[in-house]
This record gives structure tokens, sequence and C-alpha cells, in this order.
């Protein structure tokens, strides 16, 4: 064997499994994130607040939704409004590193795209869980959403899990914008998708324009899957097509965003 052909294979990296996803890697993320509490407060605050607002009225204690009240739906659309507000902002938070030059030194490593965002979408995870759990511990101390003790487990599971997407979105958001600009464009972004998706005004009150299109817009299908279990009725699927459609588009884009990013090194 040639001094050459000795030093190309000392020099190969090979691929490591998984595309370099790794646990340690995603605690690290975590335990970061976990520090900026100031981001913490308002994602778990604002939802709350909302929720004191809308859903305490002593009329919707009374008024039947589902198989449970008002108050409870109005519970669960705070609680999906809180998190994806979170789990946007935790996405978004690639904005500051990308500013920084972090996101250019990932070249470096063996880390792949799709495991770089999946790792920042887990760890945005983390607030969307802590607004979830805020807003439905505010239910559950004061006592006016009424549904049954499952179905107060599975709508909040369903908010959680469902904010995946909105992680997502925040990334392909941070990824495309400056910094100084992305917090604004996510909140008032966010801001439209929740009246598209009917969670501040039922979309029975809006023109039939508008209802079609709501349909089209990417918390629509979120939020009536995430209702579903209270409300009831027949499954469309047209919601679960509406929620795959938005997370390939929103994780394709980050994941560009991220490729272009790193290829200026």
């Amino acid at each position: 064997m040639t001094a050459q052909t000795t030093l190309a294979a000392a020099l190969e990296r090979k691929s490591p499994s998984m595309g370099g996803f790794s646990l340690a890697i995603l605690r690290l993320e975590v335990r970061r994130l976990l520090r900026n509490r100031r981001t913490m407060m308002f994602t778990v605050i604002m939802p709350v607040v909302f929720f004191l607002i809308f859903g305490l009225n002593s009329a919707y204690a009374s008024m039947r939704a589902g198989t449970g009240n008002v108050s409870a739906f109005i519970m669960i659309s705070m609680a999906l409004y809180g998190a994806i507000l979170a789990t946007a902002s935790g996405g978004a938070m690639v904005s500051i590193e990308r500013a920084a030059g972090w996101s250019r030194q990932l070249r470096l490593t063996p880390l792949s795209p799709v495991a770089y965002i999946a790792t920042k979408m887990l760890t945005a995870l983390v607030l969307g869980l802590g607004a979830v759990l805020a807003v439905y511990a505010t239910g559950l101390i004061t006592g006016k959403p009424s549904m049954s003790a499952g179905l107060w487990i599975i709508t909040a599971a369903c908010v959680w899990i469902g904010s995946l997407l909105f992680a997502a979105f925040g990334l392909f958001i941070g990824y495309l914008l400056p910094s100084e600009n992305v917090m604004q464009i996510i909140s008032f972004a966010l801001m439209l998708f929740a009246f598209g998706g009917g969670l501040f005004i039922p979309l029975s009150q809006f023109s039939s324009t508008l209802q079609t299109m709501a349909t089209f817009t990417p918390l629509y299908g979120l939020s009536q899957l995430v209702h579903y279990p209270l409300a009831g009725g027949s499954m469309d699927w047209a919601w679960v097509l509406n929620v795959a459609v938005w997370l390939v588009v929103f994780v394709a884009g980050a994941v560009w965003r991220f490729r272009r990013d790193t290829a200026r090194v």
C-alpha cells in the first residue's frame, strides 16, 4: 500500500449511523434551551393568560361541546396556540446560531441536515410540553373545563405531538430570515394561522369563501385533529393530509436552507 493510499484511508470519514443523530447531542440542546428563561416564561405564560381571558366565562361551563363543554374546547385551543408558539420559537433560535456562525461550523461534522433538523425539532418539543402542561394545569385548577379523564390525557398528548409541525416551521423561518426579524414574522404568521385554524373565532362565523381558504392553512388540519377526541363526529382524512403536506413543506424548507447555510463554508 502506497503512502498516498494510506493517507487517503486515514482521512476517510465514515458516515455515522442515523446521520449522526445522538441522544447526547439532544440532551445538550435541551439543556441549552432550558437556560433561556425569557423564552420559557413567554411561551408558558401567554397561553395561560389567553385561556383565563377566553375560557373562564361562566356560560361556557354549561354549554356543551361534543362530550365536554365549551371551556374544555377553548382550553385545547389555547394549549395548541401556546404549544405552536413555543415550538416555533424554539426552532427559530437557529437564527441566532446562524448569526454566530455556528451552523457553518456544522459543515465540519458528520451530522447530516436531516439529523440536525430532527434534533432541533425534538428540542423544541420541550418548550411545547411546558406550554401544554401550564394551560391544562390552569384548567384543572379553575375547574371550568369538563371532559373525561381520558380525554384530558388524549387531547394534551395530541396537542403536544402535533406541535412538532411548527417546530419545523420555526426552523424553516429561522434559516430563511435574519435573527432581528424572525420572531416578529413568526408571531404575526402564527396569529394568522390561529385564525385560519379557528382557535380564536369559530370558522362557522366566517364567510364560505374564508372557510374554504382556511382549509389550506397550516394550522387547520392540526386544529381539527386535536379537537376531534372531544368534538366527536366523523373523521375527515383531509385533516391528516393537511398536516402531512405542511410538515413535508416545512422540513424540506429547513433542510434546504440548512444546506445552503453550511455550503458557504
